[in-house]
């Protein structure tokens, strides 16, 4: 479970919540009350999801809303395992062939590494690995891109329906200024249009959206040290050679650090 993301989400709507109800004489939960509006909620979230149905199929629109569920899971990116692993891998296939990879690939739990040890244990030429492990990237690049879309999407369809909403509570008020009683209502449909809109945007479709973006970029990051250390591998280049090589796409600060006693000999 990522607690970053739902202690996120949990604490926005208490501090929002908290904004409405405090007042210098106390706590009044029934203030609540002014900002629950069902029109307002249908013309705001339904125009906004409905937009965004009408860009994407019916799978794609449902698949878009169970995405957010990735937000909460923490995924298992750790390039300095990977690394280390890589660095096995180099260590086997030098002492004992690159078919010795084999073996070692039924132990390996990631599918996209494990595919291109296979892909080297057939023989396949080094460009052909390349090409068809960055197909593959590209791929997964393409089914992420396509998922942050929908937030952002949602996102930004959601203040446009929000002012929708605001427009229409105006034109409601100005067409009945003659009767005080209307005033109230349409004024509240106006202004709270606008507020669930801001909320839908700003609250959860942009953050979800940019979470996701974030795990994304980490697990293409991932992907590009598993094909750079398997060709590597493939063209027999020394281990120590290959991790400093793979060390070189984290930060400084994220590189493993090498154990006390290999620096003293």
């Amino acid at each position: 479970m990522d607690l970053a993301s739902l202690l996120g989400l949990i604490i926005c709507f208490v501090m929002v919540i908290f904004g409405i109800v405090y007042s210098e004489t106390g706590i009044d939960f029934s203030k609540i009350e002014s900002f629950l509006d069902t029109p307002s909620a249908l013309i705001t979230f339904g125009g906004a999801f409905c937009c965004v149905l009408m860009m994407n199929s019916v799978k794609d629109f449902v698949g878009g809303l169970k995405s957010i569920s990735l937000i909460f899971k923490t995924p298992k990116l750790d390039p300095v395992e990977i690394i280390k692993r890589i660095i096995e891998l180099s260590n086997v296939a030098r002492k004992e062939g690159l078919l010795s990879l084999e073996e070692a690939a039924a132990d390996i739990d990631d599918d996209f590494l494990k595919k291109g040890i296979l892909l080297i244990v057939d023989g396949t030429d080094p460009e052909l690995v390349r090409a068809i492990m960055e197909t593959e990237l590209s791929s997964v690049e393409g089914r992420h891109k396509a998922k942050i879309k929908f937030w952002q999407d949602l996102a930004s369809m959601g203040p446009a329906w929000g002012m929708i909403g605001t427009l229409i509570g105006l034109i409601n008020m100005l067409k009945d200024l003659n009767d005080p009683s209307s005033i109230g209502p349409s004024m509240a449909v106006a202004l709270l249009t606008t507020l669930y809109g801001s909320m839908l945007a700003n609250w959860i479709a942009t953050p979800t959206a940019t979470k996701m973006e974030t795990n994304s970029g980490a697990e293409m990051l991932l992907k590009e040290i598993m094909i750079e250390g398997l060709l590597s591998i493939q063209a027999g280049e020394n281990p120590r050679v290959i991790e400093e090589k793979l060390k070189s796409f984290l930060a400084p600060k994220d590189r493993p650090v090498e154990d006390a006693d290999d620096g003293g000999m």
